[in-house]
């Protein structure tokens, strides 16, 4: 199945092509079109699998037909819950990366900054809220968020919410928003008090199950390196000193992450080039050219960014920094180890970093190589 069969608006078909999708996960394939249809919907998947297009996808069709059709004034209709900053961020790198031509306008919320921007946005105009619990009820209790008119309600990594004791808080969100409304539920595992409230917020809603992504490539060889996060850009430096890297890809978790370390490589001449959604589509398409034909050695990258990224001869993939999502990993070592051929995948770890490191080795069943012969080794317990 592609993208194209999936009865999707021209605007998204054209984002979707210029973010190099052609084909949808499962996920993708079996919830757009139930979501698109207005049923609610049930949906246990983990974070790799795809659901956030599987999501934002459909979302920016209803929303950008229902304003058309109803010109509707300045309400937020849509609101996506999920549990931490970082994940708020890239939900809303991902709606991102399919707004191409629509007339809609979305925003982010959080914690741990200050409100003030975030408040102007709210005042200006809000189509589709991103947002974390703890920052939302703030906001609604100063008057800043009225959700009565809330048409699509998606709560994100239920689960995880329960974990972090966020579930009272999530109630107090539900109970603010309208009694008529579609509403997406997704968690990876289905605890009691998750499966409880998942029966008591949804409509017969369709049940949409998809296998985590847990199996790492058996021909990439793994290994992890210890630094001080001050000691990165100098480490990096030091691997690239290997005349056999020819080229190389890698990843950061952020977008000024990666402008950050092409700046760093190019202070010791080493060429290097950004991919990631705030680049021009012309700029990553030559960044990629450039790569693929050698001219450019390392390219560094954001995980929505390297989605197109399919090269059969990358010998090397690096982590400068460790995803925060696990199934993340086994998504960005895969592009190394392609079409039958070896890989390697170094990953820096800084003391931060550990617990995150300790989830992808429960992911992928697996303790990584820890590489102790580098100049900027530290002893890390994990």
């Amino acid at each position: 199945m592609l993208f194209s069969e999936l009865n999707l608006i021209e605007p998204i078909l054209k984002a979707l092509e210029k973010e190099w999708y052609t084909t949808p996960t499962p996920i993708q394939a079996q919830a757009i079109p139930h979501i698109l249809a207005g049923r609610d919907l049930l949906g246990c998947a983990q974070t790799g699998t795809g659901k956030t297009a599987a999501f934002a996808i459909p979302t920016l069709q209803i929303l950008s037909r229902e304003k058309e059709l109803s010109h509707t004034g300045k309400t937020i209709k849509s609101l996506i819950l999920t549990p931490t900053r970082e994940l708020a961020i890239q939900i809303e790198e991902s709606f991102t990366s399919y707004w191409s031509g629509l007339k809609l306008k979305k925003t982010v919320i959080f914690g741990w900054i200050s409100q003030h921007s975030q408040v102007r946005k709210l005042e200006a105009w809000v189509d589709i809220l991103i947002a974390t619990p703890g920052r939302l009820l703030d906001l609604m209790n100063q008057w800043y968020v009225n959700l009565k008119h809330i048409e699509i309600f998606i709560l994100d990594e239920a689960d995880r919410m329960l974990n972090m004791w966020f579930i009272n808080d999530v109630k107090k969100v539900l109970a603010k928003l309208p009694p008529k409304k579609q509403t997406l539920f997704f968690s990876a595992t289905m605890p009691k008090e998750i499966a409880s409230l998942a029966n008591s917020i949804l409509v017969n809603p369709v049940k949409v199950e998809v296998a985590p992504v847990s199996s790492t490539a058996e021909k990439v060889q793994q290994k992890i390196f210890f630094v001080e996060k001050t000691n990165k850009k100098l480490l990096l430096v030091d691997v690239l000193k290997n005349p056999e890297i020819l080229n190389v890809l890698v990843f950061t978790r952020t977008k000024h992450g990666a402008d950050r370390v092409v700046k760093d490589l190019s202070k010791s001449w080493i060429t290097a080039e950004a991919i990631h959604g705030n680049k021009s589509q012309n700029a990553r398409q030559k960044a990629l050219s450039n790569f693929k034909s050698k001219t450019t050695r390392v390219l560094v990258a954001t995980d929505i960014a390297a989605r197109g990224i399919d090269i059969d001869d990358l010998l090397y993939v690096i982590n400068y920094e460790l995803p925060n999502e696990p199934e993340t990993y086994v998504h960005r070592i895969g592009r190394t180890g392609r079409a039958g051929n070896n890989g390697i995948a170094f990953s820096f770890c800084d003391s931060e970093e550990v617990k995150y490191l300790k989830d992808i080795q429960k992911l992928i069943g697996k303790t990584i190589e820890i590489q102790e012969d580098h100049p900027f080794a530290v002893k890390i317990n994990i």
